[in-house]
């Protein structure tokens, strides 16, 4: 059977080896030398191995010994084993257990730092559920996070929306953010920012021209392609309030193709999205934010297990917003159609 070492034994056995007596190590520790006494011959009994000698004697090995009755100690009464109350030296074997034994405890000490620092907020791994459309939030935020919790990690994992809910509900993730979400079972949203949505419409078209946000009464008398409401019906509802009695269009199918259909087709239309990348370049569109709208954004944790690395990390997402939500997105200067990159579709957050 293997041995079982007690982290007091170790601490015990280096005070000893560090100040060679018991008496030393025992005001070191604030215990008795009758305790440590006690410990030491317990690691010895376990490892079947002798770690001391008394400084006297010349023939100490490294083989367990028999344990004598020893002296009294200098706090009186009982005895200390079999070393008494003088001074002692290292065996061969305790020479060779000593840088062991004290990296066993600086291993363990350092595990205490590291739990510390995971209650306090300030180290371990935060496993967050993103994507690609919150990239130039989330580097801010971990830019801050790393210039004042450097200890803090933060593990970016990508998946669709639904499934990172699922896995913070199930512990894969501690955190995802997530849009247009209201409520969800089991889990606390907590805002971090809001987005624009973003008007896409023909660059030739009256509502284009002036280069403002055109006025949502303007923009229901031109026809919409709307995500379906059965697609995403947060995001369909969103547009609909925003922009009462709109005028129904052509189908929106998906994003790139809506966005190409908006561009040549000979009737003008417009359609709404929220972009995971840059916006398309392509001069025969022209792109406003939709007044009055914004996506809201949120921070997805399990119910009551905001724990402080999570505080700290929703502190620093939510200290993007400013910075975000303040900046228009800027309109494309003209180029030569190129084909459209893919953006965070209407059908998917």
């Amino acid at each position: 059977m293997a041995a079982v070492v007690e982290l007091r034994q170790l601490e015990y056995f280096v005070a000893v080896a560090e100040e060679l007596g018991l008496g030393r190590a025992a005001r070191r520790l604030h215990r008795s030398s009758f305790l440590v006494a006690s410990q030491i011959e317990a690691l010895e009994g376990e490892l079947g191995l002798t770690l001391f000698t008394p400084a006297g004697d010349e023939h100490g090995g490294g083989q367990r010994g028999r344990c004598d009755g020893g002296h009294g100690d200098e706090h009186g009464g009982r005895g200390d084993g079999r070393y008494g109350g003088g001074p002692l030296r290292l065996t061969a074997a305790g020479e060779g257990l000593l840088p062991e034994a004290r990296a066993a405890l600086a291993a363990a000490a350092a595990v205490r730092r590291t739990a510390a620092g995971i209650a306090a907020g300030t180290d371990g791994l935060v496993r967050l559920g993103t994507s690609r459309a919150f990239a130039d939030q989330v580097y801010r935020a971990l830019g801050t996070l790393s210039a004042h919790r450097p200890r803090l990690r933060v593990r970016l994992e990508r998946a669709p929306q639904e499934a990172r809910l699922a896995a913070v509900r199930s512990g894969t993730f501690d955190a995802s953010l997530v849009r247009l979400v209201r409520r969800a079972d089991g889990l606390a949203l907590h805002p971090v920012w809001t987005e624009p949505l973003i008007v896409a419409l023909p660059a030739d078209h009256p509502l284009a021209a002036h280069g403002g946000d055109p006025c949502p009464r303007a923009l229901a008398r031109l026809p919409l392609r709307l995500v379906p409401r059965e697609a995403n019906p947060s995001l369909h509802d969103l547009i609909a309030a925003a922009v009462p009695d709109w005028t129904p269009g052509p189908a929106f199918t998906t994003l790139d193709a809506t966005l190409a259909d908006v561009a040549s087709a000979g009737e003008p239309s417009w359609t709404v999205f929220h972009p995971a990348d840059a916006l398309p370049r392509d001069r025969r569109l022209a792109f406003r934010a939709l007044p009055a709208a914004r996506v809201p954004v949120s921070l997805a944790v399990r119910a009551g297990a905001l724990t402080p690395p999570l505080q700290a990390l929703l502190e620093a997402l939510t200290g993007t917003a400013p910075a975000i939500a303040g900046t228009p997105p800027v309109p494309v200067p003209p180029r030569s159609p190129v084909p459209l990159p893919r953006a965070a579709g209407a059908a998917s957050p």
